[in-house]
């Protein structure tokens, strides 16, 4: 299905995708990025707080290392609480950064075989382990980060600012 390519590749698109987010959201006001917008998760805030919870989740179940339970600004929680992961938006840029280096780190480890294999984990949400195919775990991982940064997007041009520019050809070659 995937490769190990495949999840570099997509490791640089989220890093780039979320730089350019974040010049963005630095480009609103604090009212703004809080202001309710009917979204499933409220506000530009709390949905890149769930942006960024989800990534931080999906790595500390690919790479065993820390999750949100251990942030300092919020013991805990979970999809519901994400969007409170970061009080502000210099705390969730600190943070971005933390993840999308995290996130390129794993990417580095994986070959250039087929991802194969289960992978199971203990999902809170359904208070049970799942195991899937380890490749659908990985395309789900980056399609959440697509489906979140759709909203955003959404939410950021409503709000009268730009939005990212997403298309897959025009990502630098650099990132």
């Amino acid at each position: 299905m995937i490769t190990g390519a495949y999840a570099r590749h997509m490791s640089r698109y989220n890093r780039w995708q979320n730089n350019q987010l974040a010049g963005f959201l630095q480009g609103l006001s604090p009212e703004e990025l809080s202001r309710e917008r009917g979204a499933f998760f409220g506000s530009i805030l709390g949905t890149a707080n769930h942006l960024l919870w989800g990534d931080w989740i999906w790595m500390s179940r690919f790479d065993k290392g820390p999750g949100p339970e251990s942030n300092t600004h919020r013991k805990g929680g979970g999809i519901h609480e994400s969007v409170k992961l970061c009080p502000d938006l210099a705390h969730w840029l600190t943070l971005r950064d933390t993840i999308d280096a995290r996130i390129a780190v794993w990417a580095n480890t994986l070959g250039d075989d087929l991802i194969t294999g289960p992978f199971t984990w203990y999902s809170a949400a359904k208070e049970a382990d799942v195991t899937l195919p380890y490749a659908q775990c990985v395309m789900h991982f980056f399609n959440h980060q697509t489906h979140h940064r759709g909203q955003l997007h959404k939410m950021l041009t409503e709000a009268g600012s730009e939005a990212p520019v997403s298309d897959l050809c025009f990502m630098p070659e650099e990132v």
